[in-house]
């Protein structure tokens, strides 16, 4: 069976690396935050609370391309935590990688919820008046593609990520 390749992906305070450490602790694979891949210039510039643009993000993502090419061709599980927001970040997330080779989950809360996660942390670069930006960019899953589906992220992380990793597997056995 090929490697189990996830992007977990939302705006800013919706989980994202919890849950993926939580799966990759529950699964074995591989975790990645896609923070850890932005440049020092994409940093400062989300630091100085300004959004970073689609020509700032490419980059980024094609770097991020990488590391989950580098896992499908070495069959390593892995999941990424990556905000994902726009469809055309998701084509190049995927890119040059067979249909279906990885599922993007989109994490879900209330807009209160992500502000209370915001303002109880503190993050390097990722100010929390971005927040706004990063709801106006989501673009939502096509609804009839069954490699990207959406999770409520409102129960106890193990149980989010339990549940994702269930539905993951029913349709990787499926089809």
């Amino acid at each position: 069976m090929a490697a189990m390749i996830l992007v977990l992906m939302g705006v800013s305070g919706s989980g994202k690396t919890t849950i993926g450490e939580a799966i990759a602790k529950l699964s074995g694979a591989t975790f990645a935050d896609g923070d850890d891949y932005h440049s020092a210039a994409n940093k400062a510039k989300m630091a100085a609370g300004h959004a970073l643009t689609d020509e700032d993000r490419e980059p980024w993502l094609e770097t991020l391309n990488g590391v989950l090419q580098g896992w499908f061709a070495g069959g390593t599980d892995g999941v990424l935590a990556c905000s994902a927001l726009k469809q055309a970040y998701r084509a190049t997330l995927a890119a040059a990688m067979p249909d279906g080779a990885v599922d993007f989950v989109l994490l879900e809360a209330s807009k209160e919820k992500i502000a209370a996660r915001l303002a109880a942390r503190h993050h390097e670069f990722m100010s929390p008046k971005l927040l706004e930006s990063q709801l106006q960019t989501l673009e939502p899953h096509p609804a009839d593609d069954p490699h990207e589906f959406t999770v409520e992220n409102d129960r106890e992380p193990e149980v989010v990520a339990g549940s994702i990793l269930e539905r993951v597997r029913s349709a990787r056995k499926a089809g």
